[in-house]
């Protein structure tokens, strides 16, 4: 996923993260202990290669990370959740609005999963989860999220959800110097179908 936030200068009343229950998920605002697992995810070149920012390489990064997560719900300028997995506990990953804007009524979708999660639609449950809740709290119009043009599993998610590819950012971004593209994808309300979400049988 892309992570540019799109924030902008407007008031933003305070927002609280949500606790969202799936079929096999729960979602929930990030605690102090999320921060080891944090690391692993955000320090694995893998799982980060079609990312907009590289690696992480110090530790210090996933404090200021659940930091500003807590930051940005206390500023109303989005939320993000820790994912879990109901049957052992495991930590997923974490799935966000960042930028939401509510004179424009729009927020930014985002999401990143450990690899050893991946291929068992636990980023289309979780991301399912956090728009329906963004609907029905935030009374979003639309949902911006930028994927790079490789990277067809997450382009392939955001469909699932609902999102209309709206064009092609070219070079977009540069990252330990190599250039690529981005995907730009939309969802607006009129679009959405929140009952219409497939949960995987595994």
């Amino acid at each position: 996923m892309r992570t540019q936030d799109g924030a902008h200068d407007f008031d933003h009343p305070s927002l609280t993260t949500p606790i969202l229950h799936t079929a096999r998920l729960r979602l929930r605002p990030f605690t102090d202990t999320d921060v080891d697992p944090l690391f692993a995810l955000h320090s694995s070149a893998y799982v980060l290669r079609y990312w907009d920012s590289p690696p992480w390489n110090e530790r210090a990064r996933a404090d200021r990370f659940v930091a500003t997560c807590r930051k940005m719900a206390d500023e109303g300028t989005g939320v993000r959740v820790a994912i879990d997995r109901v049957s052992d506990g495991a930590f997923v990953g974490w799935c966000g609005l960042p930028g939401w804007n509510p004179d424009y009524r729009s927020a930014s979708l985002g999401y990143c999963l450990a690899d050893a999660m991946w291929g068992r639609g636990y980023a289309t449950e979780a991301a399912h989860a956090v728009l329906k809740w963004a609907f029905d709290t935030l009374d979003l119009n639309r949902v911006r999220a930028e994927t790079d043009t490789r990277n067809v599993a997450s382009a392939r998610v955001l469909e699932k959800v609902g999102f209309v590819r709206d064009g092609t950012l070219r070079e977009g971004c540069v990252v330990n110097g190599e250039v690529s593209d981005s995907w730009v994808f939309g969802l607006i309300r009129r679009e959405w179908r929140p009952s219409t979400m497939p949960i995987p049988a595994r």
